[in-house]
Order: C-alpha cells, then structure tokens, then sequence
C-alpha cells in the first residue's frame, strides 16, 4: 500500500476509511499486479489530492467480497483483473454505472460498457499464453511445448503450474478459452489430461510464470504481457502463443454499487482510462494492451494482430450461471487429476 491513513474505530465500523485531515479516503481494490496497484494510487494521489487505501487481490477473491458486502460495500472501486468476474458483478447488481465518457476509448473497451450498461470499462487486452525456462528444459531434455494439447504430453508429469480458475480470473479464461476450442466435453478431457501433469494450482494468475522465471517449475500458463516482464528482466523463458489458438482477457474498472464515495470513484475510473494514467504503467513493467490509443506501448509489447485468437464469447462465459457450472465441473473431473491446490 503506497499511504498509510490514520482510521478511526467509527470509520472502520462504516466500512470505509478517514484520513488524518478527515477527507475521505478512496478504497480501490486492485487485481492487477502490486506494483502497478501502488503506482496508479501514487500518482492518482499526486494528480487528485484523493487519498487512496488500496488492496491486492485476485479476481474470485473480489467477487466473493463485493457479494458478502452487497448493501453495505467496504470496496468503492475494483480496477484490474479479467472481464468476466467484473460482467458477472454488473449482472448481479454488484457495481454501478460511472456515467464516465468512453467514446475516446478502442472499440473493445466500449464494448465491454455497453455489455454491462456502462458498469464496467474495459482498461486493458492480455493475452493467454505459455511459458517455459529454456535452461530447465535444456536439462531435462524435453521438446517444448507449442499448443494446448502439447500440455498433456505424459513427459510432462509434475513440470507444469498453473492458477486455481476458482480463485484466479487468469485461470478461468483459460478454463473458458479450452471449452470454446475444442467443445466443452473436450475441452474438459484436456484439461483433465493436463491436470494429471499439474504440480500446483497457485491462487494468482501470474505466480505460475513467476515460478517459470525462477526455475522452480518448467512451463507456466498465464497472460502474455506478465511473461514479457520476465522476459526483459534477463530470466531465461520463451513465451509462446499456442498453435490451435489462444484467448483473451478484457480488463475491466468497475464502480461498487451503493459507495458512499460516488464522485472520488469517478475521478478514479476516469484517471485509469486516461493515456497518461495508462502509459505510466510501463514504468514497472506493464506491457499488456492499453485501452486508451494515446497511451504509450512497448514495441516487445504483445500484438493481437500477430496472435491467432479466438472469438472469445464474453457473453456467455462473463454469465454467472456459465461459470458456477463450469467450475462445478471443473471440481468433479480436473481439481483432483493432479497438483496440489495452494491455499
């Protein structure tokens, strides 16, 4: 958390926060990376005057939250993470409309809005991937993978990680991405096959290709833009786009539903869409694709147009229904076929 803010027993008994002067304090729960969280608080901070309480947690987590907390919200604003959680939010009754002018926008982010009535805006496009370690690789003498059925491969027992879908929104479009592939009985024996080859199902979407980086697992599945940061850090991976095609996440910001803090959480909506806001994210290593065309990209930068990407129906896997079904199922036939489930 970039500010600490002095809160006292009756704020914290409100469900949000007072700094030391009494202003309000903007609570935004963040499901992109913690740097970028701290960052966008920091500047936000600098360019508003608003204070911000900021919290990292994953997409499933968020979700969980902001329906135990539905008429008395503790969060203000959700910014990051895949698009289908923020959807479902939306469906829900969870957020509200922003009323924030998106017409300067790429045709996807508004089209997220308009999916969700102006509940939900998308900020940025990752794209779904792999990752392995080259040196790992090397040393054990295996071919690396190029498509999502290379994943199944018995000679991959116990070298691959990837994040829980219940808990992860990188997981779950992944989950999603293989049922739109191959069909959904197909997509769930494959994902059955690669599960018998999983070590771990962490609870973040990028800690898989973390792992990858450090060698402490060879092949990781997660979002592109994460996997170039390692990249550019020196570690020793290879991203790849898989062969029969790959899915996508729209990453949303969406305003909770009843916060008492409506006019500070439209500035903030405001803010992560705006180019500046957006560019500065390369400054700690964010290299997924901004909605704003004005904001700045890295030429190593993954490109939609150099990708075989599928359809991706988020209409029907951003439905609350779509995905309390398909996790059920993937707790019957994937969750126990192999890896241990991080907690």
């Amino acid at each position: 958390m970039i500010r600490l803010c002095t809160v006292s027993a009756i704020a914290l008994a409100a469900g949000f926060s007072v700094s030391a002067a009494g202003a309000a304090t903007l609570n935004v729960v963040c499901s992109n990376e913690q740097a970028w969280c701290d960052l966008m608080a920091q500047n936000f901070k600098i360019d508003t005057g608003i204070d911000v309480a900021m919290v990292r947690k994953s997409t499933g987590e968020v979700l969980a939250q902001i329906r135990a907390e539905a008429g008395n919200p503790k969060i203000d604003v959700w910014w990051g993470g895949t698009g289908d959680p923020h959807m479902i939010a939306a469906a829900e009754d969870l957020t509200e409309p922003s009323g924030v002018d998106t017409s300067e926008l790429l045709g996807w982010a508004r089209n997220m809005a308009d999916m969700t009535d102006g509940k939900a805006i998308g900020v940025h496009v990752g794209l779904l991937g792999m990752i392995y370690n080259t040196e790992v690789v090397a040393e054990k003498k295996l071919d690396p993978p190029a498509c999502w059925r290379d994943l199944a491969k018995p000679e991959y027992k116990g070298e691959i990680q990837v994040a829980n879908p219940k808990s992860s929104g990188t997981a779950y479009t992944e989950l999603a991405t293989l049922v739109q592939l191959f069909g959904e009985d197909e997509g769930f024996k494959l994902l059955a096959e690669i599960g018998a080859n999983i070590n771990q199902y962490t609870k973040s979407g990028s800690a898989p290709g973390k792992a990858v980086a450090r060698g402490e697992t060879t092949i990781g599945i997660g979002f592109m833009h994460d996997m170039v940061n390692l990249k550019k850090q020196g570690f020793p991976v290879q991203i790849v786009a898989p062969c029969e095609g790959t899915g996508y996440e729209t990453g949303a910001v969406s305003v909770i539903k009843g916060t008492p803090h409506l006019e500070e959480a439209k500035k903030w909506v405001e803010y992560v869409i705006s180019a500046d806001a957006q560019s500065a994210g390369l400054e700690v290593g964010v290299y997924n694709i901004p909605s704003n065309p004005g904001a700045k990209t890295d030429p190593d930068a993954p490109d939609m147009a150099s990708v075989k990407l599928i359809d991706y129906d988020y209409k029907t896997y951003g439905s609350s229904e779509t995905r309390t079904r398909l996790l059920e199922r993937w707790d019957a036939e994937v969750k126990n076929a192999g890896g241990q489930i991080q907690e």
